[in-house]
């Protein structure tokens, strides 16, 4: 049996700033968490090796 291919084609009103600003604004949202995981393993890292320093 052939798979057929599936195409999707999107009807975009908006001027390519607005859509690469709705985008962007999806990306900083769903990587909002992961970010500030990140920055608080950093800072983390960064007060240990303080600590360490003053030793």
């Amino acid at each position: 049996m052939k798979k057929q291919k599936l195409n999707y084609r999107f009807h975009n009103p908006n001027t390519a700033e607005v859509t690469a600003d709705y985008i962007l604004k999806v990306f900083i949202e769903v990587n909002a968490k992961k970010v500030e995981r990140v920055m608080q393993e950093v800072v983390g890292r960064s007060l240990k090796e303080d600590k360490q320093e003053e030793k």
